[in-house]
């Protein structure tokens, strides 16, 4: 089983049992470690079957590192079967409706007789659920448009799952076939986008029968598609295809970039060959005339031979990078070594795993330079958020962990809720006390755009808030995003000096590539932020560099590419001052 597939159970646990009442430190247990098991490193699958001591990991007792033991020895957990037989057949699928919660869905449940989602939508309808008290229209429209986003749900795969899945299997390879010198993952999943259809693997190898053999006969295998030649492709027990093809290595140039841009993008390379009496395919070019095949090693040399710059990647969209590569105006995209901080990381003081030292121990460790430690506002109760007593302990703590930990600035920072009617849920005197403040969204989501978009804005023009932290509030596959006038948004970003965070949690990549590329345009600064909750999570840099790369940003356009000192200075600016051009000259 994969850690994303381990990490589900006990979310459906947490849910069952925040149905049945039980308390919140019991909740937040399995809260806990399904957010652990989805965001570690290691596969937990693995660890059972080598019989390591899963308590090892923090925040998986006694009792849990069982349950995982069952689940990954029989395939079933008896302890889920037994909840679920408390509850209607189909409850589990009430609950994947956005926006429905736990909570409600044993008000429709109880009070209407709802167990389905077709009898969901029925209720809608009739008006039944609209008449429930506190609950009214509103909330029943935003319920109708969550079960339509349910169902308009393709396919692919959340990004998050497909990476999950992607490693262990990868993993799996090279240790069922050691000789593989290199394995890459092309495809959408390479280019970085938010859901993948499938995965592309292209394996340079000795011996390529052994390599596709090893592929097929997994274990983590349901279907063998098709086995012969330089390709196999197969179905994952996940549901999710993988084909991989065996190169050699003077080819895997070629094969690299033809299993890696996307349709458009690959016509205009290919339109770009024609134009030199060229024909490109996974092989390499070959000359009209001479039938002759050129071969490449790399990807750079293949797009050097077209009269082109290298296209990362990340933006091989068929948009305008092969006209901005032609002409060398392709600029260096921002890279995870350019960050020196994070500026959003939650500890055990809310709903964090890990307690503070060891957070900004594993910062240091990583080479950042600085970290904000910004622990939910008070209003988040399911997230212990911090009254303003615990608040100013916290306070207190950053800076004798400063202090302790050395060669690191640590910052005193919060995650401050913007309530629904734009207000925040710190006073003023409170957030002037504080370095860092990110105000997020996590409430009345279904607002009205423009009732949203004023509920953000308010929270902007506030001189304390520093950065407004995932935007839209979506959960890719998951919950769709906020309705709002973001480009009003950005504007307001810009001339309050705002900064706009790219969170980098797989879960999020929020803000999304097109608002990124736009906000960038509009001259509002930007920040990558890994959210962790744990010190797994700090790596989640990289993902938000990558997001950021899709928006063609720069360093230039990243506010935590400021070493330590020149953010120090940017800080010590007044809000009004603040800008991307400050932050330049900082």
């Amino acid at each position: 089983m994969t850690n994303g597939e381990i990490a589900e159970v006990f979310e459906r646990i947490s849910g069952l049992l925040e149905m049945k009442g039980e308390k919140s430190f019991t909740i937040r247990a399995y809260q806990r470690a399904s957010r652990t098991i989805e965001r570690l490193p290691t596969e937990v699958d693995a660890m059972v079957r080598n019989d390591e001591d899963l308590t090892e990991i923090p925040g998986i007792g006694k009792a849990i590192s069982e349950k995982i033991s069952e689940l990954v020895n029989t395939g079933a957990l008896q302890y889920l079967v037994r909840l679920k037989d408390e509850f209607p057949p189909g409850i589990l699928d009430l609950m994947q409706i956005p926006g429905l919660g736990p909570k409600t869905t044993v008000r429709v449940w109880k009070e209407l007789g709802v167990t389905t989602v077709d009898q969901l939508e029925a209720v809608v309808d009739d008006g039944s659920l609209a008449a429930l008290p506190r609950l009214g229209k509103k909330s029943a429209e935003n319920i109708r448009k969550s079960i339509k986003f349910a169902r308009s749900k393709s396919d692919r795969v959340p990004i998050a799952r497909a990476m999950s899945v992607t490693r262990q299997l990868t993993n799996s390879l090279r240790e069922g076939c050691p000789g593989i010198s290199q394995l890459i993952v092309c495809g959408s999943l390479r280019r970085f986008e938010e859901t993948i259809g499938d995965v592309d693997l292209i394996c340079v190898t000795e011996d390529g029968d052994k390599a596709l053999n090893t592929l097929a006969e997994l274990p983590d295998v349901a279907d063998v598609l098709g086995h012969g030649g330089a390709k196999t492709s197969v179905v994952l027990k996940s549901g999710l295809q993988v084909d991989m093809r065996v190169t050699p290595a003077d080819q895997l140039g070629a094969m690299l970039q033809y299993f890696t841009g996307n349709l458009q993008h690959n016509v205009m390379l290919r339109d770009r060959a024609n134009s030199l009496g060229l024909s490109l395919n996974e092989y390499g070019l070959k000359d009209v005339e001479t039938g002759d095949l050129e071969t490449f090693v790399d990807e750079e040399s293949l797009y050097d031979r077209l009269g082109m710059q290298f296209v990362p990647p990340e933006i091989r969209m068929g948009e305008s990078e092969v006209s901005a590569a032609l002409a060398g105006n392709i600029p260096k995209l921002v890279d995870v070594s350019d960050l020196k901080g994070d500026l959003h990381a939650h500890t055990d003081w809310s709903d964090g795993r890990d307690p503070m030292e060891t957070m900004v121990e594993a910062a240091k460790a990583r080479g950042l330079e600085y970290i904000a430690m910004t622990d939910h506002s008070v209003g988040r109760g399911i997230a212990n958020g911090l009254s303003i007593e615990r608040l100013k302990g916290h306070m207190a703590l950053v800076r004798e962990v400063e202090a302790a930990v050395g060669g690191i600035r640590v910052f005193c920072g919060t995650e401050m809720d913007i309530r629904a009617d734009g207000s925040l849920d710190y006073a003023d005197e409170i957030l002037k006390e504080l370095d860092w403040v990110v105000a997020s969204v996590h409430s009345a989501m279904g607002q009205d755009a423009a009732v949203m978009t004023e509920r953000v804005i308010a929270a902007m023009k506030n001189p304390y808030v520093s950065a407004i932290g995932h935007l839209s509030t979506r959960l890719i596959g998951e919950r769709k995003p906020i309705e709002a006038d973001y480009e009003a948004i950005f504007r307001a970003a810009a001339d309050t000096g705002t900064v706009l965070e790219i969170n980098g949690s797989l879960e999020r990549l929020d803000l999304k590539d097109i608002h990124i590329a736009r906000a960038r345009e509009l001259g509002a600064m930007l920040v990558i932020s890994t959210d962790a909750h744990m010190t797994e999570s700090l790596r989640n840099l990289e993902h938000g560099a990558r997001q950021a790369r899709r928006g063609w940003c720069e360093a230039k356009h990243i506010l935590n590419t400021l070493d330590a000192k020149q953010f120090g200075a940017w800080l010590a600016m007044d809000k009004s001052e603040r800008s991307i051009k400050s932050a330049a000259h900082a």
